[in-house]
C-alpha cells in the first residue's frame, strides 16, 4: 500500500499547498504522471495527510498555470497540451530562454557554481543509466537557470513551460526521447561562467531548436474521414464481412 508522503497528517495539518504542487510537477519532470491521469482528490488528501481543501487549493493552482485540466463533474487531470500548445510553449521558450542565459552571465559566482553542480549530477545520472532522475534534472536545469538570473518570475514561469514541456514529450517524442541532448547544457554554462552573454543566448537558441526538432508537432495531414465507413477503411453501404450493408442483415 502507497504510504503517505509527509510524516503524519497532525504534522502537515495547516500547511499550504506548495509541496503538494511540488511533488506534483516533479513526477510530471520525472514523466510518472502522464498526460490525462486523474488526480483524485480523496487520494492525494490521503497521501499527503492533508484536508481536501487543500488538495483543491494545489490543484486549482496548477489549473491556473494550465498544468492541470479541471472537468465539471469529473474532476481534475493531468494536462494533455495538443500540438498547438506544445509549439506555443516552445515558442515562448525560444523567446525568453536565451535572455535568461544571457542574464544568468551577470549572477555571481556561487550561482554558476550551483549550476556546474547542477550538470555534474546530470552526467552521472547519465553514467548510471537512471533514465528517470536523469529526465527530471534535465528539465530542472532550466528553472536553475532562471534562478541564476535572479528573477522569480523568470523561475515561475520556466516551472510552468517546462512542466508543460515534460508533458508535450510523452505525447509526442519522435522515438526515445531520454532528455536534453547531452553536452548543451554543459556548453551553455561555459558561456555563462566566461561572461559571454551573446554566446550563452544563441546556444541557449539553437538548445531550444533541438528539443523542438525530436517531438513531431505537425498537424496530420489530410482531412478528416466524412464518416464512421471511411474511418473504418470500408465501402460505405457494405459490412465488414463484404455482404451487402444494413439493410439485407439489419437484426
Amino acid at each position: 500500500m502507497d504510504r503517505p508522503v509527509v510524516d503524519s497528517p497532525v504534522a502537515q495539518r495547516g500547511r499550504s499547498e506548495a509541496p503538494i504542487r511540488a511533488r506534483i510537477l516533479q513526477a510530471i519532470f520525472e514523466r510518472r504522471l502522464h498526460p490525462g491521469e486523474k488526480l483524485t482528490e480523496e487520494r492525494v488528501a490521503e497521501l499527503f495527510g492533508v484536508s481536501r481543501t487543500v488538495v483543491r487549493q494545489a490543484l486549482a493552482r496548477l489549473a491556473q498555470d494550465g498544468i492541470v485540466e479541471q472537468r465539471p463533474n469529473r474532476g481534475a487531470f493531468v494536462a494533455a497540451p495538443s500540438r498547438a500548445d506544445a509549439r506555443h510553449v516552445l515558442d515562448a521558450r525560444a523567446v525568453v530562454e536565451p535572455e535568461i542565459a544571457a542574464t544568468a552571465c551577470c549572477g555571481p559566482a556561487t550561482a554558476v557554481a550551483r549550476l556546474r553542480r547542477h550538470v555534474a549530477m546530470e552526467n552521472e545520472a547519465r553514467a548510471a543509466g537512471e533514465r528517470a532522475t536523469l529526465v527530471r534534472l534535465t528539465g530542472e536545469f532550466h528553472i536553475a537557470l532562471a534562478e541564476a538570473a535572479g528573477n522569480p518570475v523568470f523561475v515561475r514561469l520556466l516551472t510552468e513551460l517546462q512542466a508543460l514541456s515534460s508533458l508535450a514529450i510523452l505525447l509526442y517524442a519522435r522515438g526515445e526521447h531520454a532528455a536534453c541532448p547531452p553536452h548543451e547544457h554543459a556548453d551553455i554554462v561555459q558561456a555563462i561562467e566566461a561572461g559571454d552573454g551573446e554566446t550563452a543566448a544563441r546556444l541557449m537558441r539553437v538548445h531550444i531548436a533541438h528539443v523542438a526538432e525530436e517531438l513531431d508537432l505537425a498537424e496530420p495531414n489530410g482531412s478528416r474521414p466524412p464518416g464512421l465507413a471511411q474511418a473504418l477503411g470500408l465501402e460505405p453501404g457494405l459490412s465488414a464481412r463484404g455482404g451487402a450493408g444494413s439493410g439485407s442483415e439489419a437484426e
